[in-house]
């Protein structure tokens, strides 16, 4: 096997044994997911219409629509995904390509 295939399968037993209860040696990382996202400040200085925003990072038109008129928030993934979205959108575009 190759390094990585053998860096991901040390990687993959490791979180096995993390969810059964072994936590000896374990690393952990918590992430700051900002409570509130303004999505249509983050779209407003990426200079994108809604359906360019929703068709470039793969947001429903509806959802775009209903969170920039405050009748829904993000959830956490989406939160997270909007905060990267809106730190290094480059990053983004370049993971999606």
């Amino acid at each position: 096997m190759s390094d990585a295939t053998n860096s991901m399968l040390k990687g993959a037993l490791e979180a096995l044994d993390y969810v059964k209860g072994n936590k000896k040696g374990a690393k952990t990382h918590k992430v700051k997911i900002p409570d509130i996202i303004d999505v249509k400040l983050i779209r407003k200085n990426l200079k994108l219409t809604r359906k360019e925003f929703s068709e470039e990072f793969g947001f429903s038109i509806r959802t775009l629509e209903k969170w920039e008129r405050g009748e829904r928030v993000p959830e956490g993934p989406a939160r997270a995904y909007l905060a990267v979205i809106s730190k290094d959108p480059k990053a983004v575009r370049k993971a999606l390509s």
